[in-house]
């Protein structure tokens, strides 16, 4: 998120109101979503539990429980080297044969994102299976990296279920992870055709396979935009894109997006949030500001998703800003959506930008423009590094805005919130 010194583009090719808008998924206000057992949630970088061992006051049947558990660990672990070796029979050894169609997916689709670490860690002690005697569910909580070896790993919580077989349990299923933060990731349920890129992996589904290289090509384009903005750390060690038809639009990441969302982020862990595009209605020419906008999220958020609906316009007027490509701001394309906003009874706040789920897509338009038009007063005024700051503190240190205005820019940020508006107005004019 540094400047607006890019390449201008000939033309806004990603219209805002044609209803392509984007969304940010905040950590822990997305997808309500079960496994067996409840909600799951994915907590960090530790591990969920350490090692599973007896322990002197153990009863016989938790002593049993934790011998069986790790078991089953063992077993994953065969399962991880083989993965990582590129061994699919030794994949597919532990499991019962009914298994076999789903792990062969999951198999292609992790080797072909080149996944270089695949750790199991149980989560807690099996559990049998209510009704299927000698059937037990393991939750496990798996850490993965894509093409670079040393990643900070991403998590997702499984759930496993086994059959008793001696020293060796045969896996039966592996459950969609669908947790409370994510959903389902696209690798779980879904063939997968990637490209990998310097600075990024893009993939979709066979039937798409024949966009990539040029989605690949934009996406590489992208990342150098979205590398510049930066407010904390490194950048991503790659931008994760996954490009979703119709039917994995509904089901990737659990779905049930506002209609007028084109795409979004989603943090997944270890430093990483996963890009999602709609490839319904988008062509390739307006997926380039649409992929700035994105990994610019990518590369500026927080892992732990940011303050709230407040920050909205912030978060996504800097996204916007990245997304504009340095285009002068008359070029903007959604000044007719800003316009009608203004006119049609906005209060002035910028606080209350955010759109609704069922918002039209002219009010959406009007949103993001809006919060562009604010970003773009302050860079203009006072420079993209001082903005970065304002950024950093508000959403990577959640000050108050009156405290990071004082921060970065030396006045109270009444005078100016009031300036941003007062440009928003006169721009849209």
């Amino acid at each position: 998120m540094t400047d607006g010194v890019h390449q201008p583009s000939l033309r806004r090719l990603w219209p805002l109101w044609t209803g392509l808008v984007v969304v940010v998924l905040l950590l822990g206000c997305g997808l309500p979503a079960l496994l067996v057992a409840g909600v799951v949630r994915e907590s960090g970088d530790r591990a969920t539990v350490g090692r599973i061992g007896a322990s002197a006051t153990d009863d016989p049947a938790t002593a049993v429980a934790r011998g069986l558990a790790d078991r089953m660990t063992a077993q994953l672990q065969r399962q991880s080297t083989a993965l990582l070796g590129g061994d699919s029979a030794g994949f597919l050894s532990v499991a019962e044969p009914a298994t076999h169609t789903d792990l062969r997916r999951r198999f292609a689709a992790l080797r072909a994102l080149k996944v270089t670490v695949w750790r199991p860690e149980p989560s807690g002690l099996p559990a049998p299976v209510v009704g299927k005697p000698g059937e037990w569910r393991l939750l496990v909580r798996f850490q993965y990296c894509f093409v670079v070896p040393g990643c900070r790993p991403s998590p997702v919580l499984i759930g496993t279920r086994w059959r008793e077989n001696g020293d060796q349990p045969r896996l039966v299923a592996l459950e969609e992870s669908k947790s409370a933060e994510t959903g389902t990731r696209p690798w779980e349920i879904s063939d997968l055709a990637v490209a990998v890129g310097a600075r990024t992996i893009v993939a979709t589904t066979p039937a798409q396979r024949g966009k990539l290289p040029g989605l690949l090509a934009q996406a590489e384009a992208a990342a150098k935009v979205a590398d510049g903005y930066v407010v904390a750390g490194a950048p991503p060690d790659r931008y994760r894109i996954f490009y979703a038809g119709r039917a994995e639009w509904q089901r990737w990441y659990g779905g049930g997006r506002p209609q007028w969302t084109g795409g979004y982020a989603v943090t997944v862990g270890g430093g990483h949030h996963e890009v999602v595009l709609n490839a319904e209605g988008l062509s390739s020419s307006s997926a380039d500001d649409l992929l700035r906008h994105e990994l610019t999220h990518a590369a500026s958020l927080p892992e732990r998703g940011y303050p709230g609906k407040t920050t909205w316009w912030l978060v996504e007027g800097l996204a916007e800003f990245a997304g504009a490509g340095g285009q002068p701001v008359d070029r903007y394309e959604g000044l007719a959506e800003v316009r009608k906003l203004v006119r049609g009874g906005w209060d002035g706040r910028l606080e209350g930008m955010t759109p609704a789920d069922d918002a039209s897509a002219e009010r959406v338009g009007g949103s993001y423009g809006a919060g562009y038009l604010a970003v773009r007063h302050l860079v203009d005024r006072y420079g993209p590094q001082r903005l970065l700051t304002f950024f950093k503190a508000v959403v990577h240190d959640r000050k108050a805005l009156d405290a990071a205005a004082q921060e970065a820019f030396g006045e109270q940020w009444s005078t100016l919130h009031d300036e941003c508006v007062a440009y928003v107005r006169a721009t849209a004019v």
